[in-house]
């Protein structure tokens, strides 16, 4: 019978909502900030900018580890919005929250979330996406300020948490209800068997 070596997921991550779905696969697991610098040139395509940003995350994690940290595989992630081609990511104040719904009320948007896995021990890697179509209801000017003043918004790429108060203002979904959280776990299962870490036959 193999042997089944003792691993860990890394998150590089400090978002509870991806610690949260990262808690749901039963793996042992650590987090680790990536304080990754989340710059990306203009021009860039929306899958470019979270499969780059995701592995950039997962990079700067593996570059604080010591030999001695375990034999861990690191999940980087990152999340954006895209309606009419224009990236919304995470809002910088109440204002750029509540311009932001504005232009995805009433109508459908994309949601992309890249996914970054890299291997401790032999630096291999993984890096992938997956895109999930959100229709949002049609808000009035006095739903979307009271949404805003809720502050569910302010970290949140898009300026809504669909897990939350945001469920309210979503009529339906065509896709990954994971992806939009923030952590496709469909996907990032693949991932990580590829890597020989398997989420159901390893529990």
């Amino acid at each position: 019978m193999k042997e089944k070596r003792n691993r860990r997921i890394i998150l590089a991550s400090t978002s509870p909502r991806r610690q949260e779905l990262i808690a749901s696969l039963r793996i042992p697991f650590g987090i680790m900030p990536s304080e990754a610098d989340e710059n990306t040139p203009d021009g860039w395509s929306p899958e470019r900018i979270v499969e780059s940003l995701a592995l950039r995350k997962a990079e700067a994690v593996l570059h604080k580890l010591t030999d001695d940290q375990g034999d861990g595989i690191i999940v980087g992630s990152d999340t954006i919005v895209v309606v009419d081609g224009h990236v919304l990511g995470k809002p910088v104040d109440h204002a750029d929250a509540a311009r932001m719904l504005s232009m995805l009320q009433g109508r459908a948007h994309f949601v992309y979330t890249g996914v970054a896995c890299i291997d401790q021990s032999s630096g291999d890697k993984q890096v992938s996406h997956r895109v999930t179509t959100v229709k949002m209801k049609s808000l009035s000017a006095d739903a979307i300020t009271a949404y805003v003043k809720s502050g569910e918004p302010a970290d949140k790429a898009g300026s809504y948490a669909i897990q939350g108060l945001g469920a309210t203002i979503v009529e339906g979904i065509e896709g990954d209800y994971f992806n939009v959280v923030g952590l496709p776990l469909s996907l990032l299962s693949d991932m990580l068997s590829a890597m020989g870490m398997d989420v159901l036959t390893d529990l």
